[in-house]
């Protein structure tokens, strides 16, 4: 192995040990506009008081996002565990909450006149990260 690329691979490694764990969920059945909603709630927020947000929340959408906040947590403890160090789960806050439109089913209703209508019904993509507040 070239001295180049022992490197390239220590660095490749030390920017995956930098980087905060995440977890994505695409395609949810749900539209964009009211998955955000839920999302500007716990961006910012500790772990453990956005997940209680989220559970006592009337929002279709809070469910999703809480199952892909605890699947980042989760893999935060797993990449800990990795790379042999610690992580504290109360430390833990939810650094970004992203929901981008996902792919559009596309139906059509009967209307007037034998016409038609097209219909979208909306996905979206959650994608969120958690990090270690620093200072702990």
């Amino acid at each position: 192995m070239s001295r180049k690329s022992r490197a390239r691979t220590a660095r490749y490694e030390a920017e995956r040990k930098a980087a905060p764990a995440s977890a994505t969920q695409r395609a949810t059945r749900q539209s964009p506009y009211k998955m955000r909603l839920v999302a500007d709630q716990i961006r910012g927020v500790g772990v453990n008081e956005a997940l209680s947000l989220l559970k006592f929340s009337k929002k279709k959408a809070a469910i999703e996002i809480a199952k892909v906040l605890e699947s980042a947590v989760a893999n935060a403890e797993q990449t800990a565990r990795a790379n042999n160090e610690s992580v504290d789960v109360d430390a833990l806050y939810v650094k970004t909450a992203i929901i981008n439109e996902g792919p559009k089913l596309k139906r059509w209703m009967p209307a007037a006149q034998g016409r038609a209508t097209p219909i979208h019904k909306r996905t979206s993509h959650v994608e969120i990260e958690v990090a270690e507040k620093a200072g702990r």
